[in-house]
Parts: C-alpha cells; structure tokens; sequence
C-alpha cells in the first residue's frame, strides 16, 4: 500500500457523525462574517480526524526537510528557510494535495459546502491550498500584518473579492497567543484594500504595530483568533491579519484551504460543483505560479 493511499485509510469515508449540529445558523454566520471579516466554526473536525491530519503534516515535513531546499514541481511547493535557533526548517507547502491523499480528501469535505454556500454558493474553485508550521523554539516564523487580497494576482482574474472569497483555516493544533495563534483586525475587511506589507514577502517580515498605524488602524483593536484543534476559522481577503512566533513546546500547525465562487475567478482548480466535490485532474491548472506551462518540471526554486 502506498503512502498515499494508507493515509486515506487512516480516517472514515464519512466525516465524522453529527457534525451538521456543530454548523452556526446559516443566518447568523453571515451577520457575524459580514461584521467582523472572521468567523470561527468550533470542533468542526473531530480528534481522530485531526490526529490523521497531523499525521500528513508529519509526513510532509520529514519529505521537505528531505529535501533541503525549496523545491517546486508544478503547483507544489516546499517553501523552507532558515532560522537562527533551528536551523533548517519548512514553514509552508502549497497544495500538497497533489502529494497527499488524505490533505486531498479533506480539502473536498462537504463540510467546506455547507459551512460556505450561504457565504459564497456552492459553485467553487480552490486557489488555496497550504500548510503552515510554527514550530517550538523557531524565531522566524512570523507573518507581518497584511490582507490576503494582495496576493490575487493578476487583479482582471479575481474579480468581487469581498463577495466571492473565503480563507478557511483548520487547528491542526491549539493556537493560542503564546503558540503564536492569528492577530486580527475585527471589521478591517470594511476598509477595502490597504497598503500592508512592504514589499517583501511577509514571511520574511515581522508584526509591527507602527504598519497598522500607517493606515490608520489602532494596533491595540487587534485579537487573538484562538482555536483548539479541530475548529474552523473562516476570513475575508480584506481581513487584516498576522502572526507571531511560537514560545511554547508544542508545534502550531494550520491547513489552509481558499475557495472562490467559480464565476469571478479565472484560475483555480475546481473544487464543488453544484456542492459535489471535484478531484484534481491530471494536470495542474494555473493558480498562481505564472510559470507553470513554461517550467511544470520538478526543480529546486534557490
């Protein structure tokens, strides 16, 4: 049996028995959505769906560590970097589903439809698919404060982007302000488009109360957007959000998953249509790696 397909055996073909009672009012999730820009579904996953999670996490962090540097093979990608404390580590991986069985399956839970469809239908493209690490004792592992509305690029193919864009993230971990949980800004995605992050990537950048007071946002309106393992955390692209380092023992894992409406996006993979899940196809389709028809071969990116 091969790795793929033992992690699909790990956890049931079913999601987990009564989860439909976990789900908020449709109602209510889109008035506390459209206030704050966030919204957080608590124990969505259940523990022994989390714990084979976890399991992928570990599997894909042993195969980048592996590697040794950044390494790339179509929409794949192992984004590694160096940190004073531990040396060589991997602080994300973009669509790992075309490695990982299981992340695959869970990234096309009915689930995602039902908490999504009063938000944003159920005709829906992905354009995010990733996994963050923080791990104990790292000291660079922070993201600056930023909008994920800078990254939908070029603009004439993301279109309504408050209206048509949701990040979901699930707790692997619990996240916490010392694990280094999600700071954000309530009701910052009322705001539009504003000018965050430098002009380097935010990984690479610190969180500086002094950028929030440069657009004009009070750094002590800011959250910790704290979830056990299993929630689900739901924000707009216009959510101004960051994150700090990780001073306890434990890891603090996050699976990102981003879904569109389908109409106002011109790249992405499919992932529901009419609310029935769609699997990947045999080749990757483009996203957000311009080069991907030019270079789709499997090379190192440093």
């Amino acid at each position: 049996m091969s790795a793929s397909s033992a992690a699909v055996s790990a956890v049931p073909t079913q999601p987990d028995h009564g989860w439909e009672a976990r789900l908020p009012a449709p109602d209510l999730l889109c008035q506390a959505y459209a206030r704050d820009g966030y919204a957080i579904i608590r124990g969505l996953f259940s523990p022994a769906e989390v714990a084979a999670m976890a399991g992928a996490f570990d599997r894909l962090q042993a195969t980048g560590l592996a590697l040794g540097r950044s390494f790339r093979h179509g929409n794949l990608l192992f984004r590694l970097g160096d940190d004073p404390h531990l040396g060589r580590i991997l602080r994300m991986v973009q669509w790992p589903s075309w490695r990982d069985a299981l992340l695959d399956r869970v990234r096309l839970d009915p689930r995602f439809v039902a908490v999504l469809k009063p938000l944003i239908g159920d005709n829906l493209k992905q354009i995010i698919n990733q996994m963050h690490w923080k791990p104990p004792g790292a000291a660079k592992v922070e993201f600056a404060y930023h909008q994920d509305s800078r990254f939908r690029r070029p603009a004439e193919a993301f279109r309504d982007l408050a209206g048509s864009y949701v990040q979901t993230g699930i707790a692997i971990d619990a996240h916490t302000r010392a694990s280094g949980a999600m700071k954000v800004i309530p009701g910052s995605h009322l705001l539009g488009n504003l000018d965050l992050g430098g002009d380097g990537p935010i990984l690479q950048q610190t969180m500086q109360d002094a950028a929030l007071q440069a657009v004009g946002l009070d750094p002590a309106e800011a959250i910790d957007l704290e979830l056990a393992p299993g929630d689900l955390a739901l924000w707009s692209p216009f959510l101004v959000h960051g994150s700090g380092i990780n001073s306890t023992t434990d890891d603090r894992r996050l699976y990102i998953n981003g879904y569109v409406t389908a109409q106002n996006c011109d790249r992405g993979e499919w992932a529901f249509r009419a609310g029935q899940p769609q699997r990947l196809g045999v080749e990757p389709v483009l996203v957000h790696y311009e080069a991907l028809h030019e270079k789709p071969e499997p090379h190192f990116v440093e």
